[in-house]
């Protein structure tokens, strides 16, 4: 008795075998999801990156920077009550009146 279409049947096995193999990596599952990552930004938050980036834009002493870095280490620095609790007030009423202001001394 003749064997027939031995080969066909395992040819016909592999190629199931593959597509099969094909459409569970292209089939999203548990373990392999597909997902479109998206970020958005709040108003406020992009307005705090843009006012960041003004930030490192503004120009800077550096040499009064240094001199209040040497006073601050060596205890040196010293504060007025005074004049820190009219700052505080002032900036107070402008954050309170969105009136923003920046006081460079």
């Amino acid at each position: 008795m003749p064997i027939n279409n031995i080969n066909n049947d395992l040819t016909n096995n592999a190629q199931l075998d593959n597509q099969r193999l094909a459409e569970q990596q292209a089939a999203p599952t548990a373990n392999n999801p597909v997902t479109q990552d998206s970020l958005s930004l709040t108003q406020s938050a992009q307005n705090l990156h843009q006012l960041q980036n003004k930030s490192l834009e503004a120009p800077v002493n550096q040499e009064k920077v240094e001199q209040l870095r040497t006073l601050i280490i060596n205890g040196e620095y010293r504060i007025n009550p005074e004049v820190l609790a009219s700052k505080m007030t002032t900036s107070s009423h402008n954050i309170q009146t969105n009136d923003w202001v920046v006081v460079v001394e």
